[in-house]
Order: structure tokens, then sequence, then C-alpha cells
């Protein structure tokens, strides 16, 4: 198969990166069919704009609709190449529940023909995408000699993924030498960064092992940050001194770790390498996904303190600043700073109001103003570094508890 014979391109799961590829897609001229089964999802996509936030997202859709080149739909369809960017949640025991993947597999095998590329972007364990070409055998006959398998896994940055689906490097694992040429014929027509061609499992396990590595990285400073308390430092200064050195660079704490990736993945790999006794051989991953999951408990304690300090005969107002899993996005998956606030209101821990500038709603909260919190709150729990909340200043702070779990007053201090 070369690029020539790639004309139409079914998208299975039209979320925070099927969405994006799609449009992108059509926007390289290919007739996109996207699956997406939330009706609500695709009635927003279907009338030009994105039902996730993400900068310049909504005109690319647009354009893409517009020009009908994109439409998405319940069902997949016939097509020449079908990329699968289903999720891939924690499942039982912290493994990875593949109910999607095997759903989304399901689904296209009534429209599979040989010489059909599928295209699995998923974040998954080391022998899924064995799993996926299973299922299309046992449904169709039609193997990986006769259809072509290949794990692509995305790599991208929520507020850059426009520009870094098509610049990043790309890891492509095809299960057959012949699915990795049929791979890169597909993502050359696309992408511009570098195609890095290796065996589906390493491609599997090299996406698990990018993100496990970053969650060590960040459990370091978030369990510096509870040692710096103990001894009355600042962490932040501590962390930009130490980095003066040429050979460190320790990464910011902060409430805990979310999102879809590194909140996730990590546990896979802790899970795939239990020994016949359950004890995991991934001993320093697994300590570093218990130290980000405790640090929302600790900072929900330092809120149970000021509460108490505070004495009075009311509830306290808290004001929760973001509920996002990171700044400047809408991303609410596995958020440790939603997790915070929901703590909060569960545990009729004060009155809760929440600051999110990203979001229009928040099941379960009160969303007010950036100035009506500060006006009106007791309690300032900063909890996303999100970059309104930058230009607060100590003066509008004064007279206020500030619990500042993400380093919002930093540089004001300093």
């Amino acid at each position: 198969m070369n690029n020539q014979n790639y004309h139409t391109v079914c998208v299975v799961g039209l979320g925070y990166i099927g969405l994006p590829t799609a449009a992108i897609l059509a926007a390289r001229g290919y007739q996109v069919h996207g699956v997406e089964i939330n009706a609500m999802a695709r009635d927003v996509i279907n009338s030009g704009r994105a039902h996730v936030i993400e900068p310049d997202l909504d005109a690319v859709v647009k354009t893409a609709v517009d020009s009908g080149r994109l439409r998405a739909h319940a069902e997949p369809s016939n097509a020449d190449v079908f990329m699968l960017c289903v999720p891939t949640p924690v499942g039982e025991e912290s493994g990875a529940d593949l109910s999607y993947v095997r759903n989304a597999a399901a689904s296209i095998c009534p429209f599979l023909q040989a010489g059909n590329l599928v295209i699995l972007e998923s974040t998954i364990p080391p022998g899924t995408t064995e799993l996926v070409a299973s299922i299309v055998k046992e449904k169709t006959g039609l193997d990986e000699n006769k259809i072509h398998f290949a794990h692509a896994p995305e790599r991208v940055l929520p507020g850059h993924i426009l520009r870094e689906v098509v610049e990043n490097d790309r890891i492509v694992g095809g299960l057959t030498d012949a699915a990795n040429v049929a791979a890169n014929a597909f993502f050359s027509t696309y992408v511009t960064g570098k195609l890095i061609n290796c065996r589906c499992r390493m491609a599997e396990m090299a996406k698990l092992v990018e993100n496990a590595s970053r969650d060590v990285q960040i459990a370091f400073a978030n369990e510096l940050s509870i040692i710096c308390e103990q001894f009355d430092l600042d962490v932040l200064e501590l962390i930009e001194i130490a980095n003066h050195h040429p050979r460190v660079s320790i990464l910011q704490p902060g409430c805990g770790v979310g999102g879809h990736c590194i909140a996730v993945d990590p546990w896979f790999i802790v899970h795939m390498t239990k020994n016949e006794h359950g004890q995991s051989r991934a001993r320093l991953m697994q300590i570093a996904r218990e130290i980000n999951n405790y640090k929302p408990h600790w900072v929900i304690a330092k809120v149970q303190a000021a509460v108490a300090k505070l004495g009075k005969s009311y509830k306290a107002l808290i004001a929760c600043f973001g509920a996002a899993y990171k700044p400047d996005i809408d991303d609410l998956r596995e958020s440790p700073a939603k997790e915070i606030a929901d703590h909060l209101k569960t545990h009729n821990i004060g009155n809760i109001v929440v600051v999110e500038p990203n979001v229009k709603e928040l099941q379960g909260h009160v969303l007010v103003s950036q100035d009506e919190a500060i006006a009106k709150a007791d309690i300032i729990l900063f909890l996303v570094n999100h970059q309104p909340f930058r230009a607060i200043t100590l003066a509008q702070l004064e007279g206020k508890v500030v619990i500042d779990a993400c380093g919002i007053t930093y540089r004001s201090r300093f």
C-alpha cells in the first residue's frame, strides 16, 4: 500500500486526540468519517465546532466540516485507514480497562477489507494491538497478512495538540514489516516529525515508559514539598536554587497528578509486572504513583487545619482556584484539583466555591469569578497555575488565609 491509495479515514473516538487528528486529516484532503458515541458531541462537531477546548481547534473543525470532508457519525463506515482513538482507563486491580478498545475493534469489523490499515493510537499495555488483530481475525477471517495493524501512540501536549500532532516525532510499531511500511506511508502525508519504527510491543511499552518517567520525576518534587514543610522551607525557592546545578532539573510540585496519561499509564506497568506473590517489579513506579495520589490528601489536611485555626462559628468560605488537571485547559480527567474540591464539599469542610475559567459549569459545584472569590472567601486555595491567576497580587490576598499548592504566589513573595 502506498500513500496514493489513501483517500478515506475512519477515526473512531472524537475526543481530545481523535477530533484534532480528524480535523487535520480533513485539512490535508482526506475524506474523514468520524465515529463518536456521544450524540451531543456529534451534534456540536457537525455544527462546525469543537466539543473540547483546544486553541484554534474550533476554526480547524469548522473548516473541515464546511468543506464536507469531516462528519461525525454514530457508527463506522468503509475506509482505507481506520484510527482507533478511544480511552483506556484504569480497570480492576489497577490494570488497563480495554473494553473501549475491544468495542472499537469489533465495531470496524463489518467494514474492513483486505489491504486496509488499522492504527491503534490509544495508550495500551504491550500485546493490545495483537488483541485487536485477533478480534478482527475472529470476526472477519482477515489476519495481519491481509490487514495492516500498527500502534502509533499519541504524544501531544494539551494546549499544543494541533501543532504537535503534525510536528512531533511519531513512534510506529507494526505487527509486520508491511504494516510499518503502510503506516509510514500514511503518517508521512501529514506528520513532519521523524517516524521512529520499531516492533509493535516496543511502541506500546515506549508510551507507558515516557509517562511513568514523568510521574517519577513529579513524585520527587511532590515529596520534596512535603519534606520542606517539616523544615519550614519554601520548596519552590529550594528547587530554583538546586536547579542552578548544570545537571539538576527538578520539576515543580503541585496538588497531585492528573490527566489520562501520567496519572494512569504507570499503573499498567505496575499491574503487568506482578510476580506470583502479587508484588510488582516496578517498585519505584508504584511508589511514585502512591506519592502523587497522596498529595491531594496532604493538601486537604492543610485546608482542614486552616479551617480549624480560623475557629469561626460559621462555615469558612473556601475558594478553590482551578479544577482542571493542568494549567489553561478544560480537561478534568483524573484531576487532583477537582478531587480536592469534591472531597471538601462532600465532607462538609466549609462552604466551597470554585474558580475555573476554562469551563462553563462544574457538576456539583458553584462556579464564581476570580474577583468574587477573592472578595468573599476566607480561605484562598490555589490548585492549578492558570494564566489568569498569575496576575493576582499579594495586596489582593491581604487578610485571607492562602494555601498555595501550585506556586501562584511564589514570584510575588520572592
